[in-house]
């Protein structure tokens, strides 16, 4: 099959030839939004899922659909080594003076432009990342405590006084949400309460992996009640079905029936996974139609682009302690398993071992020595 004409798409936050299965939350979000731009109440959101199910695709579509109906985003990731104020403060300016350019929200994004000058000089001590063009002079007073917690939601509030203004709402997209430290998220889930509770159109649509639910829980014990956080995970057989057979359909290709269903078992309906197999599926397939053979053919190319990318990236982050703990995981099996069972296949005790049973893998390296 000719290379050129492939139209799968594996790679981190490619969107996928075919958003297939993700109807439910796409639509569940923008009933959100036009309600927060009409004033009504409307949680925000926060998808929760492991890596490669699509959370960051979903995150720009639902962006560029709120674009094109003049809802005013901020899109920013969370990665590790960098606060929260830095990533916002650049970001927040840019939407004032949009913002500002709207005569019913002039005065009051000037307001918000001298209110994130105060934001800007009173905390750029304490967070030494914070690099960002001021517009305005500070309005003493205003966002300018140097509490990180008070400051944002005064800051957030007067964005939300100019959005209000000028019609629009104000969408914060942040990706890779587990990286923020439990105090500067304690702030944000702050800021966005008191927009809540003074009914100001200003939301967060976030993503991050499993264990935001229970950071955000831990850095405010209401967060479960402003958020929701609905799980992104596989697709069914049938989603899973379309996101393999309709990209090869708009290319004049079919897909043997044999050949679909072993994709989907060696994918467990994968998102990410299901790119990497149709890819190297149709790479692979001399002729239309791709058949059962081919995928068999394929799958020793897709098993070697993922344990060369996918996997390798960050298996290479670990220290030997946390290998040998994914090892014996391994060993035992598909899981989940006990903390208990994963000990003894190690010969180490549970409480040697709890760092890593609560998660904590994941996140910076620990040694077990």
């Amino acid at each position: 099959m000719d290379p050129v004409r492939n139209p799968y798409a594996p790679g981190a936050g490619n969107p996928p030839p075919e958003l297939a299965g993700r109807g439910v939350i796409l639509n569940d979000i923008a009933i959100r939004l036009k309600r927060l731009r009409l004033g009504r109440a409307a949680k925000s959101i926060m998808m929760v899922g492991l890596r490669g199910v699509g959370k960051t695709v979903l995150l720009d579509q639902i962006r560029r659909k709120a674009e094109t109906e003049g809802i005013q985003t901020i899109r920013i990731e969370a990665p590790e080594g960098r606060s929260l104020p830095a990533l916002l403060a650049p970001a927040l300016r840019l939407a004032l003076l949009q913002l500002s350019r709207k005569e019913a929200a002039k005065d009051l994004a000037v307001r918000g432009l001298r209110a994130l000058a105060g934001f800007v000089s009173k905390l750029k001590l304490t967070f030494e990342d914070i690099e960002v063009g001021l517009d305005y002079d500070p309005e003493p007073g205003l966002a300018d405590n140097g509490d990180l917690e008070i400051d944002l939601a005064t800051l957030l509030a007067q964005v939300g006084f100019a959005a209000r203004a000028a019609d629009t709402a104000l969408v914060l997209f942040i990706d890779e949400l587990q990286y923020v430290e439990e105090t500067q998220m304690a702030a944000l889930i702050s800021a966005i309460h008191r927009c809540a509770q003074e009914q100001l159109p200003v939301t967060v649509v976030g993503a991050g992996l499993p264990q935001l639910r229970g950071r955000m829980g831990n850095a405010k014990s209401y967060a479960e009640r402003l958020f929701d956080f609905p799980e992104i995970g596989p697709l069914n057989p049938h989603d899973a079905k379309e996101a393999i057979e309709r990209p090869a359909e708009h290319e004049g290709v079919s897909i043997e029936a044999d050949a679909i269903d072993l994709i989907i078992r060696k994918t467990q309906g994968y998102p990410y996974f299901l790119q990497e197999w149709g890819k190297h599926a149709w790479d692979t397939a001399p002729a239309n139609p791709i058949r059962h053979q081919d995928v068999v053919n394929a799958s020793r190319q897709a098993v070697a682009a993922l344990d060369e990318s996918f996997f390798r990236v960050r298996f290479d982050r670990l220290t030997q302690g946390e290998k040998k703990y994914l090892r014996a995981m391994a060993a035992l099996g598909p899981g989940p398993h006990r903390s208990g069972d994963i000990a003894e296949q190690m010969g180490r005790t549970v409480t040697s071992l709890a760092r890593f049973s609560h998660g904590k893998c994941s996140g910076k390296p620990h040694s077990l020595a």
